[in-house]
């Protein structure tokens, strides 16, 4: 296994180089060592050019190659474009996938612990709702997986992850619930070293004051009792208005909600850009930002790399 904190590019036409660069230039000689990026080395220097960041890069044939702690090393992948900002969808897509096939491939072959990536617009996985369920299905997992978004406050699992509200609300089950919870106490425990006090969220306003027809009454709270008799450490459900006032989240581990935005949008107004994005249940250690492509920041130097550099910092802690 090699100590080495892995990088996927991502998204061309995003603040991805730019946050690469800024969160780079933040780390100490020893992390620079372990340090290289998954991506196209004619790309990263014209974008890197293009946004006035001054920094070389050193092309790596191999992970096992010397690294350049002066430099980004870069293990390249190829890709064909005319406009560093500005790429084909059909090009731009088969790139991104073949980083991912790349790193993964490392992953499985025991040569990296896991990988971090920068972000991607959805419409690259067609297939898929997003990274989370793209490598769910290459690590063969069946719902088991779950989108930890991490912060030093608190952390949150939404049961759905990218799909439409509308669409959303319609797979919340029983069968669904207790998967993904009964996994998220069993691979936040392999990850972090102890078993998670999980807090439950309802799915209505004021959990529908657990009338008897109620999601709340009907699915979720029949799971969180069936969970407990399996020795998971879970509590609820609470009403999301309940959980988010007078930090009541500190009393919890995760904090599991029914759909993205429930318990996303809360963590970003506290955690601002601290949070990152783990993915529990595959066979090795993925982590991303927390944030979008912010394709309305390229070229401005506004970005924020605060959640890039959480992201190194954790992939490090666990080498």
């Amino acid at each position: 296994m090699k100590k080495k904190i892995c990088i996927i590019a991502g998204e061309p036409e995003s603040i991805n180089t730019e946050i690469i660069a800024k969160s780079w230039k933040k780390l100490s000689n020893n992390l620079k060592k372990k340090f290289f990026v998954i991506g196209n080395l004619n790309l990263i220097n014209d974008q890197f050019n293009g946004i006035g960041i001054k920094i070389k890069t050193n092309k790596i044939n191999s992970i096992s190659d010397k690294f350049d702690y002066k430099k980004i090393n870069i293990l390249n992948v190829n890709l064909n474009y005319k406009k560093p900002f500005k790429i084909n969808i059909k090009k731009k897509s088969k790139y991104i996938n073949k980083c991912f096939h790349l790193a993964h491939n490392l992953c499985m072959e025991k040569k990296l612990i896991g990988f971090i990536n920068c972000s991607i617009d959805k419409n690259i996985f067609k297939n898929y709702d997003g990274v989370t369920e793209f490598l769910a299905r290459k690590n063969k997992l069946n719902n088991t997986q779950n989108m930890l978004i991490y912060g030093k406050e608190f952390s949150v699992v939404p049961i759905t992850t990218h799909q439409n509200l509308k669409n959303a609300l319609k797979k919340v089950n029983k069968q669904l619930l207790m998967k993904k919870i009964y996994s998220l106490s069993v691979d936040y425990k392999k990850l972090f070293g102890k078993r998670p006090k999980i807090a439950v969220l309802g799915l209505n306003p004021h959990n529908s004051e657990f009338r008897h027809s109620s999601e709340e009454n009907q699915i979720i709270k029949p799971c969180v009792n069936n969970l407990i008799k399996k020795k998971i450490k879970i509590y609820g459900p609470f009403s999301s208005d309940q959980m988010f006032l007078n930090k009541m989240y500190n009393k919890f581990d995760v904090i599991v909600g029914m759909y993205h935005d429930q318990v996303l949008t809360p963590l970003k107004i506290i955690s601002g850009f601290n949070a990152i994005n783990i993915t529990l249940g595959l066979k090795y250690i993925r982590v991303s930002p927390d944030h979008g492509t912010a394709k309305n920041l390229i070229k401005k130097n506004l970005s924020n790399y605060k959640s890039l550099l959480n992201a190194i910092f954790f992939l490090n802690s666990k080498l």
